[in-house]
């Protein structure tokens, strides 16, 4: 039986995100995004025009008349949402956490996949893999896999996308759309003392791409690029624990930390573009819905 308090909220994000699917990504989401390729759909008599190579021969034998194999191109998606449920993403000085907006975003596109008839299937991680369900259509899957990124309490606090896009290389064995949602702090990366280094998971990430159709949603927040206030802080890092002290009056130490995440933000970039995958970039400060949108008529505009 599901709580009251948990079916309103779902049911509330159910309305919200369906508004949208249908006065946003009505004809958008699926015309960017290629089905698996060619399947076949029946056996026909030969006609004068077609392709002599699609001649079936063991049927053409068994009856005495010429027949082909006829194929269409298969439109049918299989989408896995991947959701990051490390405490780094349990954050935000504005608007709504990063957790939330990133369940926000997973229900958009699981209501996205089932208007047009796609499966949807989850992954849950933190520096482990939290939770596992495969893709399946229907509003009762993308309910239970939006009831999940809501409610599901992680076990682990910590972030490890290798292991998490290790995991999917393993349990995909057909080629799917992912998105993979998540602020793509690995451990190295927190706290203002250490400089930028490059991404631990570039290599399954590749792999990914290279079987998958990969799509990067991060989730930021103005806090992590730019200090403000005019006093001591406090900083403790979600996932690890560590704690600095710094003073947000000091230009110096003001202008090294946005340096840093510039960088960081810039490296991130130009990784996704060295591996050819596409992200769009969330804030908690700002619409999401606008730069999908832009996202959507870019992709289209490459892929047409």
């Amino acid at each position: 039986m599901i709580p009251r308090e948990l079916f309103s909220r779902v049911r509330r994000i159910q309305i919200t995100t369906s508004r949208l699917v249908t006065d946003v990504f009505a004809g958008q989401y699926h015309s960017v995004f290629k089905g698996q390729g060619i399947e076949f759909e029946e056996v026909r008599e030969y006609q004068p025009g077609d392709d002599v190579r699609s001649i079936d021969w063991n049927v053409t034998a068994r009856t005495g008349t010429v027949h082909i194999k006829k194929f269409v191109e298969e439109r049918e998606l299989t989408v896995m949402i991947m959701v990051d449920a490390s405490m780094s993403c349990r954050f935000a000085t504005v608007n709504e956490l990063k957790s939330k907006l990133a369940a926000e975003i997973a229900a958009l596109l699981a209501f996205s996949a089932i208007r047009n008839n796609d499966k949807v299937g989850l992954i849950i991680f933190t520096d482990k893999i939290e939770k596992f369900i495969p893709p399946r259509k229907g509003i009762k899957s993308v309910l239970r896999a939006i009831r999940e990124v809501l409610y599901f309490e992680p076990q682990s606090s910590g972030t490890d996308l290798v292991q998490a896009l290790d995991y999917l290389n393993k349990v995909m064995t057909r080629r799917a759309v992912v998105f993979l949602i998540s602020d793509f702090l690995e451990p190295q990366e927190h706290g203002i003392s250490l400089k930028p280094k490059e991404p631990k998971f570039k290599i399954p990430m590749t792999i990914a791409n290279k079987r998958h159709d990969v799509v990067a949603i991060t989730l930021n927040d103005p806090q992590e690029s730019h200090l403000t206030g005019n006093a001591l802080l406090t900083l403790e890092d979600a996932e690890t624990g560590e704690i600095v002290t710094v003073d947000s009056s000091d230009s110096h130490v003001r202008r090294m930390y946005s340096q840093q995440a510039d960088e960081r933000l810039r490296q991130r970039s130009r990784l996704f573009r060295s591996i050819s995958i596409d992200h769009v970039d969330i804030s908690t400060d700002s619409s999401y819905m606008e730069e999908f949108v832009k996202f959507f008529v870019e992709r289209k505009r490459r892929v047409h």
